[in-house]
């Protein structure tokens, strides 16, 4: 064939193939997830880090504390009681500590609150190993009642920054929700692997260092702080509608959390495991922290819903606090009822997510803070009273039968949040 007349087959490669397949679709960008969207908020990463350090602690001094006490005096029910009474002072002095914050703002505040609080520890520390008299620890453990809101604090930040996202406002509620659940997850294991493997003040110690360092570095960060608003509005968050029943569900899930707790560590030491209650703990808080996540990063459903949605967080919550009273009482197993918290732990990030939720829309602007921490309040007013009453039913009745003080004050949780959405 001459020259002339021959096909041109000078295609490139890539040519030939665009020419029998067509147009190649440029390969899509997986977009980013909505935490890393979220952590990559201009100057949010600088303060998580900070409130990470100094949030951690709040998951290793009540089972410090109870190790360290219940291991030197021989008794539960004191080491309940001490808890209750430090928790019972920070359900007192918390909201005042709030209200300074919003006032004055974050650094000025919460420094010098955290160095009296670190004062406290130090002191029911030495009083333990001096073996001073038992009024000596209530009054050292009531001084920790300074520490600051933490997660108030960072919750104030993000509601700053985002500026009314309500999207973006659900996904760092979720967030912190869930760095929650992991402090009070990786905690318990911390304080029981130092008190059981070296001695067993460290686990207090321990948490004195990382809770002054951490709000150091968290206060440090100036440009996320909120600013201050002076006195802000004269409505109370206490006084606004819809609080006060929310504070009230509050009250009855920290009696869940403040009871599993000594329970829990009572019922590993008459299977001769103490050392295995923070592992077993912290399976319950790895669940809840799971389900937080995978919460967080569903589409938020409409406005009108979050109050349905708490109901039916709050009875899936009930429902499943059943399973640890039946793997401790049918099986006395301890991996049993490891399984039966991480099971019952699901439904603890969502309740808490939503009704975080529910009292930030409730809470007047310029007392954010103020209005986390009574809520915050509520909860520790509620593990204060279910510590006590949780360690007197582990040590005078049987640990078993400590699993019934959760059920109960699941089951008030709910009817308390059925009334309030009735009404």
């Amino acid at each position: 064939m001459p020259p002339s007349n021959r096909p041109m087959f000078t295609m490139t490669a890539d040519a030939l193939v665009i020419a029998d397949f067509g147009p190649r679709a440029p390969r899509r960008r997986r977009a980013p997830g909505p935490y890393r969207r979220l952590l990559a908020t201009p100057g949010a990463r600088a303060f998580t880090i900070g409130n990470l350090l100094a949030r951690l602690p709040m998951g290793m001094f009540g089972v410090s504390a109870v190790v360290m006490i219940a291991g030197t005096r021989g008794s539960y029910a004191l080491a309940g009681a001490v808890t209750a009474a430090g928790l019972g002072a920070t359900a007192v002095v918390a909201p005042w500590t709030a209200r300074l914050v919003d006032r004055h703002g974050q650094a000025k505040i919460a420094v010098p609150a955290t160095v009296l609080a670190a004062l406290g520890s130090l002191a029911l520390l030495l009083c333990v190993r001096l073996g001073a008299p038992a009024w000596t620890l209530f009054v050292s453990y009531a001084a920790t009642a300074t520490t600051p809101n933490l997660g108030g604090m960072s919750r104030a930040r993000w509601a700053h920054l985002l500026d009314g996202d309500e999207r973006s406002l659900h996904v760092a509620n979720s967030f912190e929700q869930a760095v929650d659940e992991a402090c009070f997850m990786l905690g318990p294991v911390l304080a029981a692997f130092l008190c059981t493997a070296f001695f067993p003040e460290a686990g207090t110690l321990t948490g004195v260092v990382l809770l002054v360092s951490g709000v150091l570095v968290f206060t440090a960060q100036r440009a996320t702080e909120p600013p201050v608003r002076g006195r802000g509005p004269a409505r109370a968050p206490l006084r606004a509608p819809g609080v006060p029943p929310l504070l009230a569900v509050c009250l009855a899930m920290g009696a869940v959390f403040g009871s599993m707790e000594v329970v829990t560590i009572a019922f590993a030491d008459t299977q001769g495991h103490r050392s295995a209650a923070g592992v077993v703990l912290a399976l319950q808080a790895a669940g809840s922290c799971a389900a937080g996540l995978v919460y967080g990063a569903r589409s938020r459903t409409g406005a009108g819903s979050a109050a349905d949605r708490y109901v039916w967080c709050i009875t899936a919550m009930t429902a499943l606090l059943t399973l640890p009273l039946l793997a401790a009482s049918l099986t006395g197993s301890l991996p049993v009822l490891a399984v039966a918290l991480l099971i019952a732990g699901m439904a603890t990030a969502p309740t808490m997510v939503t009704g975080m939720t529910l009292i930030q829309r409730r809470t007047p602007p310029g007392r954010l803070n103020e209005g986390m921490t009574l809520a915050v309040t509520g909860l520790l007013a509620g593990i204060a009273c279910g510590s006590a009453a949780g360690g007197w039913t582990a040590e005078h009745v049987s640990p078993p039968a400590g699993y019934g003080i959760p059920v109960t004050a699941g089951a008030v949780a709910l009817m308390t949040a059925l009334g309030w959405v009735r009404r």
